[in-house]
């Protein structure tokens, strides 16, 4: 099962290199993770996508508590959470398949963020699934370059 661990750390220099490594250490792979600055200076969040049981995620907090930086670990896979992934596509667009490309945008309701003669520049976010769907809907018209973030997740509610 994946779990996406919301980890909070100090925001300071080498702190992703101690994360990332403890997880290698252990043998544990990383599906996904991405880290970006919160509400508060000085601290950041890093959303951590693992594959495991919870004997495996039991284990992972333990040690990212070690960890002098981390101030808080959250295992939001059991809360009610909304996840995105930001999704960006350069589709060759020649004249024929501007318009068909521009309908495709509207049913998916992602946005083209680029054009110039020979391309778009595409950004979508939304679930992994959603993304994936985006991404084969597109395939047919030849992507060029593709680029896709890990998920970032929010508990909903009060909690989190």
């Amino acid at each position: 099962m994946k779990h996406i661990l919301n980890v909070l750390v100090q925001d300071r220099s080498g702190v992703l290199v101690r994360v990332a490594g403890l997880f290698s250490r252990r043998g544990y792979n990383i599906n996904s993770l991405t880290v970006g600055s919160t509400e508060n200076p000085g601290v950041s969040c890093m959303t951590i996508v693992v594959e495991g049981d919870d004997r495996i995620i039991e284990q992972v907090t333990k040690q990212l508590h070690k960890v002098v930086e981390v101030l808080k670990i959250n295992d939001v896979t059991k809360e009610e959470y909304v996840g995105r992934e930001l999704l960006m596509l350069k589709v060759l667009a020649n004249k024929e398949d501007r318009v068909e490309i521009m309908h495709l945008c509207e049913i998916f309701r992602i946005k083209i963020v680029d054009i110039n003669k020979k391309s778009f520049i595409i950004e979508a976010t939304g679930t992994h699934s959603k993304l994936d769907a985006v991404e084969q809907a597109f395939r047919p018209f030849g992507i060029q370059k593709m680029s896709r973030t890990g998920i970032i997740a929010m508990v909903r509610g009060d909690k989190g």
